[in-house]
């Protein structure tokens, strides 16, 4: 069984980095629901790979607004066939490579955003030939105001697994129309060993999105190529 690790931007970086950025083809929006009241869009989730220009709808995509539940359903499924397979689409998801500035200095891994988690191409390719898999890095539209930079790629992570119910002892069921999921996440996350993947090595975790999850093989290699400025916290798993 691999070990599994929460990977975060540490709590100090010597890089300087910042987006003001945003999805090209906009997102799903947010869904009121009749059933449980809520209206929301929890997703952390960015799909850059999705190419919404031969939609004739894409419009409906743009503007972030919440929508009657039956309306969200109809704008999901006109995406569904333009993202990976295995895609959660909760309200909120984005579309489209990553489009607007960066400025400072982007450290090899760069997930303080973890909305859109960012990999330069040269360590990308370094995970890669280490044998890490699972790592798709898209192409970015970011303008720098410096003329030296790196070349950052997106990485589109699926989700995959869930927490442990012994972790989370308080929760409520989700909605069983909506799928509204409202919890605190835990100081001491465990991760329900049944539901984790075994064909890849990083991947948002699919309860908690903004949750990055490597196995032992990501993060020994990141170690052995020295790829800075990422926290690796290792979880139980039950």
């Amino acid at each position: 069984m691999p070990r599994f690790y929460w990977l975060r931007f540490p709590a100090h970086s010597r890089y300087t980095g910042n987006l003001s950025a945003r999805h090209k083809w906009g997102g799903l929006p947010g869904v009121r629901c009749p059933e449980c009241g809520a209206t929301w869009a929890g997703s952390a989730t960015a799909y850059p790979s999705a190419d919404l220009s031969s939609l004739p709808e894409r419009k409906a995509f743009e503007a972030p607004r919440p929508e009657p539940f039956d309306e969200f359903v109809r704008l999901r499924e006109l995406v569904r066939p333009l993202v990976p397979p295995g895609a959660q689409l909760l309200p909120g998801a984005e579309f489209g490579p990553l489009v607007g500035t960066a400025t400072g200095t982007f450290s090899p891994l760069f997930f303080y955003f973890t909305t859109m988690p960012l990999m330069h191409r040269e360590a990308l390719e370094q995970l890669q030939s280490e044998g890490v898999r699972g790592l798709r890095g898209l192409p970015t539209e970011l303008r720098f105001r410096q003329k030296q930079h790196p070349e950052l790629l997106e990485l589109e992570l699926l989700p995959h697994g869930r927490l442990h119910p012994d972790c989370t002892p308080e929760r409520p069921p989700p909605c069983p129309k909506c799928g509204h999921d409202y919890f605190t996440r835990p100081e001491e996350p465990i991760l329900d060993a049944a539901t984790l993947p075994t064909h890849t090595d990083l991947f948002r975790l699919a309860d908690f999105e903004t949750m990055l999850i490597g196995t032992d093989c990501f993060v020994e290699a990141v170690r052995r190529l020295g790829l800075e400025d990422v926290d690796c916290r290792e979880l139980m798993t039950r």
